[in-house]
């Protein structure tokens, strides 16, 4: 085996090392290795989100091979060689109604679920608890209004993993609660993203934007500001811890006495890696 070889042996070792052992690590709420399909939903609104979107995708793949389909028709029956005399039809009323129609109800049929699906995003529930993320350069805010009004900062932290996505103090909910979350920017334009849940939304200095999530699933969720908003745009995660009632409850008492008098971390504490 010659050095090409050895090459092209050592990356496919390496490739299908990464695609077996990635599993071992991955865990709900973050990106696998190798993954090439949505999150695995932990809301009702990504449930949505799943169906739409593998709906959309049937139904492309149906539009695309009907269309080579009929690329092929025309490349094999109607060449110089198959129908050396080409005919003289100008007009097919059955024809041209049809591919008006059809398409006006596959647009029907899109937008029917794609609007259901809008205002199960837009209309938010009777809320159990409310929480406001304050996007900031780079990290994020959360208060607990109607816990005890205490806020906190979460930072990336270096040690945790996974990479890029730990941070010092998370966003902790209860599990099957209705979760609101209101949105805002502490200095220029941010956005609060978490694909298991289904939710991206923008936070703009000066306005309150407003979201939910109800988790159905006990367990860490990560996500990411996925607006650009300077240097550090890739080093501000957002990381929800996913509880039970009870431990929600207890980790309430405990925040509220960790956090109660300038108990929050502090940018310079915990710089992210292009500090």
């Amino acid at each position: 085996m010659g050095p090409v070889g050895r090459h092209l042996l050592g990356l496919a070792v390496a490739g299908l090392t990464l695609a077996t052992g990635g599993a071992a690590f991955a865990e709900l709420g973050q990106p696998k290795p190798w993954e090439w399909t949505l999150q695995e939903s932990g809301s009702p609104v990504m449930d949505n989100i799943v169906w739409f979107h593998n709906f959309l995708f049937v139904l492309i793949t149906l539009i695309t091979l009907f269309v080579l389909a009929l690329l092929v028709v025309v490349v094999v029956k109607f060449n110089a060689r198959a129908n050396p005399v080409p005919s003289r039809t100008t007009h097919n009323t059955l024809i041209e109604v049809a591919w008006t129609l059809v398409p006006v109800l596959i647009l029907v049929g899109i937008s029917v679920p794609s609007f259901r699906l809008l205002f199960l995003e837009l209309d938010v529930p009777k809320a159990d608890i409310t929480i406001k993320a304050t996007g900031k350069q780079w990290y994020w805010s959360y208060a607990y209004p109607d816990n005890g009004k205490f806020e906190f900062d979460s930072l990336m932290a270096q040690d945790k993993q996974p990479r890029l996505l730990g941070v010092d103090n998370e966003m902790v909910v209860p599990v099957n609660k209705v979760i609101r979350v209101q949105v805002t920017g502490a200095d220029v334009i941010h956005a609060f993203a978490l694909p298991a849940f289904g939710v991206k939304i923008d936070a703009i200095p000066g306005r309150l934007n407003e979201t939910w999530f109800k988790a159905t699933k006990t367990g860490m969720f990560y996500g990411q500001c996925s607006e650009l908003c300077g240097k550090d745009h890739a080093f501000m995660p957002i990381a929800i811890r996913v509880v039970n009632d009870q431990e929600f409850a207890s980790w309430v008492e405990t925040a509220k006495k960790k956090f109660a008098s300038g108990g929050t971390s502090t940018y310079a504490s915990a710089a992210g890696p292009t500090q």
